[in-house]
């Protein structure tokens, strides 16, 4: 250990030093470690948010869709398929018809998205054919006219299992009498819980024969759904598996293509919110600044016995740089100890407080889940203790400069 960080840790725990000096250095430091404890946290529910609502919108979204732009007699979705199937990375593919309709049950009416399917091809690219409250994918017959309700929508229309409903489409019929809406009768075979309260609200599934006789549809106006083996990379994958002749002729959307929005916001919430509550340690730093350029006047003639004995001006910087980088090392130490444990029992700590209190502080309705979660990742973990530790290093320039420019002579002139 060096004659400079020996003195600068000894003025660090000093006895006689000034209570108040002592009093502003220890808020310094508890101030950082709070900073740090709650950037931790609020990074890691942030990322906890994103984690759990991306993969429930996995669940039910598909990867990735491709489809003709104007389709012509031999465009089939069949030949969609033989053009993505044998592409490594797509684990595989089902055609599907999707439209608007108004469902009637009751007395009530709502909208819904018709999603026409063939039941033993769309298990293999969506998980949600496992959640249902009562009936299958198979149970969707060709020419029976058989729908699956989401749980929401089935219950804001007073539909069940074993009823009838009926569908509305936007295209109607022309008659002598102008243009009447087409209705059609659908019997309801099963009710679907998905998880994602904005899907259960909205979702119809048929079969794939049904939707296109519903919608006047031939075998051209399918378009195929992909599930692959790495959706993160969907944009750039989709961006790849057309081939450049066909640009012109086949559309490509993938799952963040439709959440976009969501995802950008939240990740520049993230940002903002860094930002912020990092002012948290530049307060705690400032504090840090005060505690220090207290210590250079107490230390005065310390300072200038130091330098007659021959001590340089940087090694006069190295004591003070080292009695502030203590308490910045210390601060940001324990800031990510506690911020670790708080951010890995966040969801506990949350849920015990909605029991004791009879209040609820995350609305499915709102964000798809209703828990607090979080995810703790290494990067931001390690960009938090950075900062904090680059914070408190400027914080101690001014006062080692400061020190480094006392004189020995004026110092020690009235001692």
């Amino acid at each position: 250990m060096g004659l400079e960080t020996w003195i600068g840790l000894r003025y660090l725990r000093a006895k006689k030093r000034s209570g108040f000096m002592s009093f502003i250095s220890m808020i310094s430091m508890v101030g950082i470690t709070l900073g740090v404890v709650v950037l931790i946290l609020v990074l890691s529910v942030v990322n906890g948010f994103q984690k759990e609502i991306r993969g429930q919108l996995l669940n039910i979204a598909p990867h990735a869709e491709i489809g003709y732009i104007q389709t012509e007699e031999n465009d089939t979705w069949q030949n969609l398929q033989k053009l993505v199937v044998d592409k490594k990375g797509v684990i595989s593919t089902a055609p599907y018809v999707a439209g608007q309709a108004l469902l009637a049950s009751s007395g009530e009416v709502r909208g819904a998205q018709i999603r026409g399917i063939l039941p033993d091809m769309e298990t293999k690219v969506v998980d949600y054919g496992n959640k249902m409250v009562s009936g299958s994918f198979n149970d969707l017959k060709d020419d029976e006219f058989g729908i699956i309700l989401g749980s929401g929508l089935a219950e804001s229309i007073g539909a069940e299992k074993g009823g009838k409903i009926t569908i509305i489409t936007p295209e109607g019929n022309v008659t002598p009498a102008g243009v009447v809406p087409r209705l059609k009768q659908f019997n309801v075979v099963g009710i679907v819980k998905t998880g994602v309260d904005e899907a259960d609200s909205s979702l119809a599934i048929t079969h794939l024969a049904d939707a296109q006789k519903l919608y006047r549809l031939g075998n051209e106006g399918v378009a195929l759904r992909l599930r692959l083996a790495d959706p993160q990379n969907a944009p750039a994958f989709m961006s790849e598996i057309v081939p450049k002749d066909l640009l012109d002729k086949i559309w490509v959307r993938n799952w963040t293509d439709n959440n976009r929005s969501y995802f950008n916001a939240v990740e520049m919430e993230k940002r903002l919110l860094t930002l912020l509550l990092t002012c948290i340690i530049v307060v705690a730093v400032f504090n840090l600044v005060s505690s220090l350029v207290m210590a250079v006047t107490e230390k005065q003639s310390d300072i200038a016995i130091l330098r007659t004995l021959g001590m340089s001006p940087r090694g006069v910087m190295k004591i003070f740089i080292v009695q502030g980088m203590v308490a910045g090392i210390l601060g940001t130490f324990f800031g990510v100890i506690f911020g670790l444990l708080l951010a890995w029992k966040i969801g506990t700590i949350v849920s015990f407080v909605e029991q004791i209190f009879g209040v609820h502080f995350v609305a499915s309705q709102v964000y798809f889940i209703n828990y607090l979660p979080s995810d703790i990742q290494a990067a931001d973990v390690i960009g938090v203790a950075v900062i904090s530790l680059i914070l408190s290093f400027l914080a101690t320039i001014y006062p080692s400069l400061s020190a480094a420019k006392t004189q020995p002579a004026e110092a020690l002139r009235y001692e």
